[in-house]
């Protein structure tokens, strides 16, 4: 009995000292990594005009009316003062509305919206048209102007840019002013929601401080021609010799590019509620427009 005992006391302190020694199973809760997919921005073609449109140079989309403008040079000299130069409407269903809305311009370009009026580039002039009837309220001959270019409008003042002088001019309550220089071959300019204005030049896309002194976002898209602010600073550039380009803190990724059809993508238009990039294709008499998914 004494031994049988002895002999049970041992064999449960050696169970416990093997317990104590051996490491004790843990259960690990693994933890899984989800790598979220990035999305190529990319344009997908949804329809395009006929191609009637002159040497169309401009798009832009009224936001208010749904109305599509072109700005057409018509004809193969973008500083030739011929008369011929025009603006038409077209649907947002590529359909031509009005191929004559406005006739009797030289070379027209870019184009903004302000105070119920269009206001466009004409070589050295900004012109003034009235919306409703379509009739020319007013011309200002730009001293010194040589290549007027882009249009944008914010909060009443129209600026506008000059691609030879390097300038951007302004426009209000009937005076123009210079409001910056030394912009090589500047061409697209966009006003953000807040005032602050960004440019496409030489040197790529770029922003205006408070302070007047301008800052490089992007070095990638040299020499680009239509500017679009998309918000969270996000653009959308493109150059005329048949590139557009996405614009992110990111950097830039080419959403399109038609060189070998030699189509052009000149000054585009936006439709921010349907994302819709639309593009004049310059010399091919056309807008096409494209689907943007970002």
């Amino acid at each position: 009995m004494k031994n049988y005992l002895k002999t049970t006391i041992y064999g449960i302190g050696v169970t416990m000292l093997l317990a104590q020694c051996t490491p004790q199973k843990t259960t690990e809760t693994e933890e899984t990594v989800v790598v979220e997919e990035v999305k190529t921005p990319s344009l997908t073609l949804i329809w395009e005009t006929p191609a009637t449109l002159e040497t169309v140079e401009s798009v832009l989309f009224d936001e208010s009316t749904g109305k599509i403008y072109t700005s057409n040079i018509i004809g193969q000299d973008p500083l030739e003062k011929d008369g011929k130069g025009s603006i038409s409407i077209i649907g947002t269903d590529g359909s031509i509305i009005e191929q004559d809305w406005v006739t009797g311009l030289n070379a027209p370009k870019g184009m903004a919206i302000s105070n119920d009026h269009l206001y466009v580039t004409d070589i050295d002039e900004l012109v003034e048209i009235d919306l409703e009837s379509g009739e020319i309220s007013n011309k200002w001959t730009v001293e010194g102007a040589q290549f007027l270019n882009d249009v944008a409008a914010h909060d009443g003042v129209v600026y506008f840019t000059d691609m030879n002088t390097g300038k951007v001019h302004s426009y209000q309550d009937g005076s123009i002013s210079t409001v910056s220089e030394g912009h090589s071959s500047i061409n697209g300019i966009a006003v953000a929601n807040d005032g602050t204005i960004y440019g496409l030049d030489e040197t790529g896309l770029k922003k205006w401080n408070a302070d007047g002194s301008t800052t490089v976002v992007n070095s990638e898209v040299t020499g680009g021609d239509g500017l679009v602010i998309l918000g969270n600073d996000n653009f959308i550039a493109s150059r005329w010799v048949g590139e557009i380009w996405f614009v992110s803190p990111d950097g830039a990724t080419k959403m399109l590019d038609t060189k070998a059809e030699e189509s052009n993508t000149a000054d585009i238009g936006y439709n921010p509620s349907e994302m819709v990039v639309y593009v004049p294709t310059f010399f091919k008499n056309k807008v096409a427009a494209y689907k943007l998914d970002y």
